[in-house]
């Protein structure tokens, strides 16, 4: 599975096809009209809603990354540079604390990512997220310990239902659902649906039918006393 950041590697992306789009992004220098097409396809993906907290998130990610990729070519470089990284370092830990939502800009992020809601949203630096994935609320893609710091692999099109965790150097296939609240800590093969265990009964008590007849002459005196 061979999934790169597309800004990395220099994927073109395609211009739009209204006249008045296709101005707009020509106007803006070469080196950031990649960022900018990038950008405007996350938009899109998060319903032209650019207050969501998930697009606010991937574009502080796109926007580090693009930092990192353009670093020493062209007017990336230098003091600029440093503005820049400085820059993303502030859009980070802001949608870090406001909205609970850690993106590093290390991270491999693929085209059309939704991240669907907020809170508590942790992914490694060195994970992998495959094109046109769906990661809901509390989700962590994380290593199992510090000392072997490998993250997991999430292919295309997967879905991560909210309070998913993925944990270690394992593959998600493409097209998996990880359901709500499981914890997956091996390889999951393309299509491939993993839920937890049903909620399990443990006991039923029993509600004993209310004594009407007792109960009546005590309800008559609250009322008879709250009445004077």
């Amino acid at each position: 599975m061979n999934i790169v950041s597309p800004l990395e590697t220099g994927t073109p992306l395609s211009m739009p096809h209204g006249r008045g789009a296709r101005l707009v992004i020509s106007l803006f220098p070469r080196q950031l009209q990649g960022l900018v097409l990038q950008l405007r396809e996350d938009w899109r993906t998060h319903y032209f809603d650019w207050t969501q907290p998930g697009f606010r998130a991937v574009a502080a990610h796109r926007f580090g990354s693009w930092v990192d990729a353009e670093s020493g070519r062209g007017f990336v470089r230098g003091p600029i540079r440093s503005i820049l990284r400085r820059l993303h370092l502030t859009m980070y830990r802001y949608v870090r604390n406001h909205y609970g939502i850690e993106l590093p800009a290390t991270t491999i992020v693929g085209r059309r990512v939704l991240v669907g809601h907020q809170s508590g949203i942790v992914i490694h630096r060195h994970a992998t997220i495959g094109d046109d994935c769906i990661i809901r609320q509390n989700v962590t893609i994380g290593a199992l310990n510090t000392e072997r710091d490998e993250a997991p692999v999430v292919g295309r099109g997967v879905e991560l239902g909210a309070g998913a965790t993925i944990l270690g150097p394992v593959t998600i296939g493409d097209g998996a659902r990880i359901g709500p609240h499981s914890v997956v800590m091996t390889d999951v093969p393309p299509g491939a649906t993993v839920f937890v265990n049903p909620p399990r009964m443990i006991s039923l008590r029993s509600l004993a039918p209310a004594n009407t007849a007792a109960t009546a002459p005590v309800l008559e005196s609250q009322a008879a006393g709250a009445a004077r």
